[in-house]
């Protein structure tokens, strides 16, 4: 529904002159809404905090902290960066404009207030606020549903917060944009968001998969990705859930993809998943050490299982935040022993689980 209580929503006026506040709060009041009143910078974020406000009228020109910076610290805060911030100003130049929208303003009003204007804008913004916050609550709905899924093999740890982290991390060193690096850092968390429609006894499964239970657990990506089609926010997510099996030489699945077709943050996030599954203790394997890990990556991507360019940033990445630069690794069929290649060939299915 469209419709919305103005009794229900609280809007936060921002202005150190109280002639204009009261301009403001003469015409919200007469709409219904519930109005608060702040007249700096600092008491606007106190308020902010104590009132949780549906909306913030704020002024631009105020001394000690403007505008800009109360906005700015406003949208970078998680609990407070869905509020919509319109900037109020007798400035009407291209300048002030432009740092606005810079630091994250949903909207802009010139004073003198027009009173159909303003009251258009704040029932339209409102209105966004609480679609953005209902698909705010379906997105952690799903990280709920991930969880659950993480929680029914007690062998896979902190695995999804380790990829979260990895991911921005590795994100940043590529110089990958913010709407990339988020999307990497939801698939920490979603990648496997499908294994929820996998029965546990092929799940949760020690050894190796049966051709007709490997069949089933292929099917997890699928599942995951149906999962999160309604969402548009995870437009950008859904290939990494889909396609972070896929393998370079066109081996993976679910659907064979081969060299570029492959979408590039499949593949980034490919990387980040198979070192920490490495680097961590499974059943069916020790924890590798780092050198390890690269050294067995660096194998499969000689088979030609993994993009050769990308990997050599990631054993990059690697070597200057986790080895202190050490050595790349050697592409070299005797790295490992007979046991390593006897516990991976067991359990490399789970691997990246």
């Amino acid at each position: 529904m469209n419709f919305i209580d103005p009794e229900q929503c609280k809007i936060l006026v921002v202005d150190d002159r109280s002639a204009s506040r009261m301009t403001a709060v003469a015409l919200l009041s007469v709409e219904g809404y519930d109005i608060i009143e702040a007249d700096s910078g600092p008491a606007a974020l106190e308020s902010v905090k104590q009132n949780n406000p549906d909306l913030i009228l704020l002024d631009v020109m105020m001394p000690d902290m403007d505008g800009f910076e109360v906005c700015r610290q406003l949208k970078q805060a998680e609990p407070t960066r869905l509020i919509p911030i319109v900037f109020v100003t007798a400035l009407n130049d291209r300048r002030s404009r432009i740092r606005g929208i810079e630091v994250g303003a949903d909207d802009f009003l010139t004073k003198p207030f027009d009173h159909l204007e303003l009251t258009a804008r704040v029932k339209s913004l409102v209105r966004q606020k609480r679609l953005n916050e209902d698909l705010d609550h379906a997105e952690q709905a799903l990280i709920s549903i991930a969880r659950t899924v993480e929680s029914r093999d007690p062998n896979t740890g902190d695995h999804c917060e380790r990829l979260v982290a990895r991911g921005e991390a590795f994100g940043e060193y590529l110089g990958l944009s913010r709407a990339q690096i988020r999307d990497l850092m939801w698939g920490g968390y979603l990648h496997d968001i499908g294994k929820v429609g996998i029965p546990d006894a092929v799940l949760l499964k020690r050894g190796k998969l049966t051709p007709e239970e490997w069949e089933i657990m292929r099917e997890h990506v699928i599942i995951g990705d149906k999962i999160c089609q309604p969402l548009r926010t995870m437009r950008g997510v859904r290939p990494i859930i889909r396609h972070h099996h896929e393998r370079w030489d066109g081996s993976g699945y679910p659907e064979g993809l081969v060299g570029d077709e492959i979408p590039f943050l499949a593949q980034v996030f490919q990387a980040i998943d198979i070192y920490d599954a490495l680097t961590s203790e499974r059943p069916y394997k020790p924890a590798f050490s780092p050198e390890k890990a690269l050294e067995i990556m660096a194998e499969e991507t000689e088979r030609g299982w993994r993009n050769p360019k990308l990997m050599e940033r990631f054993w990059e990445f690697i070597r200057k935040t986790e080895m202190g630069d050490s050595p790349l690794p050697r592409v070299d069929n005797r790295v490992l022993s007979a046991r390593d290649r006897g516990a991976i060939a067991q359990g490399w299915s789970m691997a990246s689980s």
